[in-house]
């Protein structure tokens, strides 16, 4: 083997079939155009897609609103197109439910969460009636994320700085993590099975937390030392990405192992530039996609675990800066086209589809690209995840193409116990106790209603008696 000052020249290039990864803007055709995408100063993506629907957050005099459409609803939208509309403040961040494909959840400056279920087709009248309001924040809710892996489990958070972990299956907060943040979080993300999550805040730590424990598990201060947005997201293998700034304002990618913070594994410096980087991974592929708010760039890396552990491997260019980005799924995507990736790049007027392939000289199914992956099927019911059950996802082949089921009616039970185990039952339960319940719900949110009318009450005469006083 020749060597060259020590370095074998097969290590020079490293070998990875994802070396000539081909990003493409769909045609003009195939985008979705004459959309008002949202103005709302938030770091969120603005933008979420499932194998059916993409969802657009969009700006809205008066209220929040978000567009539902049909994947192959490209083309002009009209105006008068029906919208998501119950949220009587700007939409801050909306998610696929991944066990549902008509299952969408929005976060809002009006403090709820809201869960929406969406007809078969797609949207026919604008809706405003969720199936359930979830009220708990105190403050706007930035930060949307379901379980990956027990249905009907959602957690948001909020601008009050904490988290809340709900039962949508029953409308119930069940966990609430209140004073381990105190400032402004910035994102949430789970690990892959669903027994950790892993949180970036404005106090520029980084914290692994075991949200059924209610405890830190581990943390690191100045996981960037830039004042600026970061993000954390977990890896397969249980590592940790985080995206952030240095203190010379240079964006940085850095890689951390949750048994020891100290110090990170790599940080990777990526330009300068003041955008906040948004994270995408593909845990199959182990690429991750990194694209800035108000870049014109799609950045792509592949992890490995042995150093350097983070590799470049291209840049994907645009003419335009994007304002939000919606990520297929993988079962979303089209395997006989070696697609690996699909983003939906949002613009201020239209949001136009990213498709990213591996070319190939053979029509065969690339298995090497397209390892099992997870499916739509929940591995474990809410309350099993609640009592402390753990369940990995639950992988399908994608050999002949994701074929999707039927989904089950979404409903909320107010008792606790979840739609399909009950039907048997629920004809013998008196419609009297019933109304009695309801009446009871009624009281309570009159009374809710009431305290905070009155705490609103008691912080202005305050305020005025503090003018007084001076």
């Amino acid at each position: 083997v020749l060597r060259f000052g020590h370095v074998d020249m097969r290590r020079v290039v490293r070998q990875s079939k994802f070396r000539h990864v081909f990003g493409q803007a769909v045609k003009n055709d195939q985008c979705y155009d004459d959309i008002r995408v949202s103005r709302v100063t938030w770091d969120s993506a603005f933008c979420a897609v499932n194998p059916k629907f993409v969802a657009i957050i969009i700006e809205a005099s008066g209220g929040g609103a978000f567009l539902i459409l049909p994947l192959h609803k490209s083309g002009r939208i009209d105006k008068s197109y029906p919208t998501v509309c119950g949220h009587t403040g700007p939409v801050l961040d909306i998610d696929w439910c991944p066990h549902n494909d008509q299952v969408i959840a929005s976060g809002s400056e009006d403090c709820t969460v809201m869960v929406w279920q969406i007809p078969e087709n797609g949207l026919v009248t604008s809706m405003s009636e969720p199936v359930v309001v979830l009220e708990g924040h105190s403050k706007r809710v930035g930060i949307i994320t379901w379980h990956p892996t027990a249905r009907n489990v959602l957690l948001s958070a909020g601008c009050d700085n904490q988290i809340i972990i709900w039962n949508v299956g029953t409308g119930e907060a069940i966990i609430t993590l209140e004073d381990m943040h105190p400032d402004v979080i910035y994102n949430v993300c789970w690990n892959r099975n669903g027994s950790l999550i892993c949180t970036a805040c404005k106090d520029k730590f980084i914290r692994v937390i075991d949200p059924r424990k209610e405890t830190i598990i581990a943390e690191k201060e100045k996981a960037h030392e830039g004042a600026r947005p970061m993000r954390a997201i977990f890896l397969a293998d249980g590592n940790i990405l985080t995206t952030g700034f240095s203190r010379m304002s240079e964006r940085q990618l850095a890689l951390w192992n949750i048994q020891n913070m100290e110090e990170p594994l790599t940080v990777n410096e990526v330009d300068t530039s003041n955008g906040v980087l948004l994270p995408f991974y593909d845990p199959d592929t182990n690429v991750v996609y990194i694209c800035g708010k108000g870049d014109s760039s799609i950045r792509y890396f592949e992890i490995t675990d042995e150093a350097p552990y983070v590799h470049f491997l291209n840049t994907f260019v645009t003419k335009e800066p994007q304002r939000g980005m919606g990520y297929m799924p993988k079962r979303g995507l089209d395997v006989n086209k070696c697609e690996i990736a699909r983003f939906y790049k949002l613009h201020e007027r239209k949001c136009e589809p990213i498709v990213m392939t591996v070319p190939r000289k053979s029509d065969l199914f690339q298995d090497d690209l397209y390892p099992d992956t997870a499916g739509p099927e929940a591995s474990l019911e809410a309350e099993e995840w609640f009592e402390g059950k753990n369940g990995d996802p639950i992988l399908i082949s994608l050999k002949n193409g994701y074929v999707p089921g039927k989904n089950r009616e979404f409903k909320v039970v107010k008792k606790n116990i979840l739609d399909h185990k009950v039907t048997k039952n629920t004809e013998n339960s008196s419609p009297k106790s019933e109304t009695k319940l309801e009446e009871i719900l009624k009281e309570i949110k009159s009374l809710k209603d009431l305290v905070s009318s009155q705490e609103k009450r008691i912080i202005q005469l305050e305020e005025q008696m503090s003018k007084i006083a001076i």
